[in-house]
């Protein structure tokens, strides 16, 4: 990712070499959002090779971990939760997005799919105050709503996140074709994963769409 050619031009080889089905992306690079121009030859590649960018959390930068992350008691073991998986991972993949969005970049790649994980990463439970804020025309780049651009564009997972409430949300505001099953070993385990797949109170229709059927359609994985 410090060198965005290389890794566009990597990301084509796997793809055409090695049918990878897409390509998986850990935060900010050297303190980057992807929103900065010098990562466009990834975006227009991802985009016409029709393979999908899963957006994952990453450690979060050192001035912010100081800032946010520091002066807890057990400073070690509470300052990870709060910067990782407890909170910082998933506030922080939501604000990359809003960035992509504030900055057009979905606009510009129309075509481009987007995958984020846990549930939508805090967006779905924002996503009304968020919309009135990234109205088009409201001093940002994005020509589209962010329900809208969300809706065509943007994929979740439900990784880790095994209680329905968040799901009930998720679909009422991505949508049944944009929720696909998965774990988030080691930070949940398999067994809670099904047992939270055969919990859902859909039709067995909706169910399989989560459960492999939007998968197999974004990731191409059935012929």
């Amino acid at each position: 990712m410090t060198a965005p050619m290389a890794a566009a031009d990597e990301l084509e080889r796997t793809v055409k070499e090695y049918n990878f089905r897409g390509v998986m992306i850990r935060g900010l690079t050297q303190d980057r959002f992807l929103d900065q121009p010098e990562f466009a030859p990834i975006f227009e590649r991802a985009e016409k090779l029709a393979v999908p960018i899963y957006l994952h959390p990453g450690l979060p930068p050192k001035g912010i971990a100081d800032i946010y992350y520091s002066g807890l008691p057990n400073h070690s073991g509470m300052a990870e939760a709060l910067a990782c998986y407890g909170w910082g991972w998933h506030s922080e993949t939501a604000l990359h997005v809003l960035r992509l969005l504030y900055s057009g970049i979905f606009d510009r790649y129309p075509k481009l799919k987007l995958v984020i994980g846990h549930m939508g990463e805090m967006l779905p439970m924002m996503m009304a105050r968020s919309e009135r804020a990234f109205k088009p025309g409201n001093g940002g780049a994005n020509q589209r709503t962010l329900a809208d651009t969300f809706h065509q564009q943007v994929h979740i997972t439900t990784s880790g996140f095994f209680t329905q409430p968040p799901l009930r949300i998720a679909l009422d505001t991505f949508g049944i074709d944009n929720i696909m099953f998965s774990i988030d070993y080691p930070f949940s385990t398999n067994e809670m994963g099904i047992e939270f797949l055969n919990a859902i109170e859909l039709s067995d229709e909706h169910v399989a769409k989560i459960a492999h059927g939007n998968a197999d359609k974004l990731l191409k994985l059935r012929i």
